[in-house]
């Protein structure tokens, strides 16, 4: 693991040209419409947004408060892009965007932020942090200073189609053997593992980690999509639900890996976008998606959690809790929940699924970030921070007392797994469709 006490130095940074320092505050500039100018004139320093923030509870560090990631901008801001900033910096707080400051830019954007937003709910002004942050990140964007592993992972997305570069006849073979799991599972040999069914309501979309490492949890979603009978099928080609264009700050990256699943739905000519279990890639698809790509989509776009909740209150699939009988509570996705507004399908669909469902405190909302939202999952020379601030989560899982920790989010699977082994929680880590296919109750199989 790599030592990131102190800050990280990236040597690019420190060969920048006056035209590289231009081209950031261009990019700066096209980001910084008037409610963003706003936010960054807005600020009034009261501190009220560090307790808000896990970076900061768990270590007391002054230098990861929201407010500093703020004030870091808007130094910048107000020297290149305001009429007095410059000549009066030493009254208006002004910085050029040297070196030095880029350095801090990359260590404080992308190393000590998982743009959660939490923040926001106790700013007393209400500044969108989190897209501050964006807006400073595509700045580096420009410069090809996103961290390298990070920008590997958008540009594997680009290159191949999704973000493991898994290829497709990789993704057939996992298919073909979940779709004779799925036949054995439910006893029915002619059950379907669809790939590329044409005139369907559904086009699923996947985290690609589930075909590499968790084909269960894939197992599972067909489970239950088969019991509802509900027309539906997976994309051969395009079938990302992620999108770490969201996290690196570049737009044109984020816009060609959702316009790929919006071309993929008129190609199969799928009704409604479907996306898998995944905070940030719901945030990406369903709101970010029409701006990035100027567009109203035809077609609906929605949670599996949102699925399968109205598969329950239409009763095309029943569960009985006992089969769940441990305790479980359920962590909230930040994208999804907080940024997203997928808050209580996730609550009812737990109440009906298992027979022991405690919350943690605080919830919804206001839940705390498990700490590997923002990228910070790929970005390893921030491991030991990422996991140091996963400790506000950790605490407040074992205070449940809960034996399974649900999260309907494929990062914050992964965190949680490393939460649970570093703080020793002793808990098993599951997905929202994993905890419905347990408690699904064979033989209800219905129609659409």
């Amino acid at each position: 693991m790599v030592d990131d006490d102190k800050q990280q130095h990236v040597p690019e940074a420190k060969r920048l040209t006056e035209a590289d320092i231009a081209a950031a505050v261009e990019a700066l500039r096209s980001k910084i419409d008037h409610r963003l100018a706003a936010y960054l004139n807005s600020c009034i320093r009261c501190g009220l947004c560090a307790e808000s923030c896990h970076y900061y509870i768990a270590t007391g560090n002054p230098e990861v408060q929201p407010a500093l990631k703020v004030k870091l901008l808007q130094s910048v801001y107000r020297w290149h892009l305001t009429v007095t900033g410059k000549s009066l910096s030493s009254l208006t707080g002004a910085h050029r965007l040297d070196e030095a400051m880029v350095q801090r830019w990359i260590d404080c954007l992308f190393g000590s932020c998982t743009m959660c937003g939490r923040c926001t709910l106790n700013c007393t002004v209400g500044l969108d942090i989190p897209r501050l942050v964006r807006a400073g990140r595509s700045a580096l964007v420009s410069l090809n200073l996103v961290p390298s592993e990070l920008q590997s992972t958008v540009d594997t997305a680009v290159d191949t189609g999704n973000n493991m570069g898994i290829t497709r006849e990789e993704w057939l073979e996992t298919a073909r053997w979940i779709e004779e799991e799925l036949q054995q599972e439910v006893g029915d040999p002619e059950a379907r593992l669809p790939i590329d069914r044409e005139d369907v309501r559904f086009l699923y979309t996947v985290n690609p980690r589930e075909i590499k490492f968790f084909p269960l949890s894939l197992l599972a979603t067909a489970k239950i999509l088969h019991a509802s009978g509900e027309s539906w099928t997976f994309s051969s080609d395009y079938y990302d639900v992620t999108n770490y264009g969201l996290f690196s700050g570049d737009d044109s990256a984020a816009a060609l890996i959702s316009r790929r699943l919006h071309e993929t739905m008129k190609r199969l000519r799928a009704g409604t976008l479907v996306l898998g279990e995944c905070g940030h890639g719901y945030n990406a698809n369903r709101w970010e998606a029409p701006e990035w790509l100027v567009i109203t989509p035809e077609h609906g776009t929605r949670s599996i959690v949102q699925i399968i909740a109205g598969f329950l209150r239409q009763g095309r699939i029943k569960l009985d809790p006992a089969r769940n009988p441990k305790r479980v509570t359920l962590h909230d996705p930040c994208n999804l929940v907080r940024l997203g507004g997928v808050i209580e399908d996730q609550r009812f669909i737990l109440h009906r699924a298992v027979a022991d469902f405690v919350e943690m405190y605080p919830n919804r909302e206001r839940n705390f970030c498990c700490g590997g939202g923002g990228g910070q999952l790929s970005m390893t020379t921030y491991s030991k921070r990422r996991l140091e601030a996963g400790k506000v989560k950790a605490e407040q899982i074992a205070r449940t007392g809960a034996k399974v920790v649900v999260t309907p989010c494929h990062n914050c699977i992964d965190q949680l797994s490393e939460l649970n082994k570093e703080y020793k929680l002793g808990v098993e880590v599951r997905t929202l469709s994993e905890v419905v296919a347990d408690a699904l109750v064979p033989g209800t199989e219905t129609s659409p």
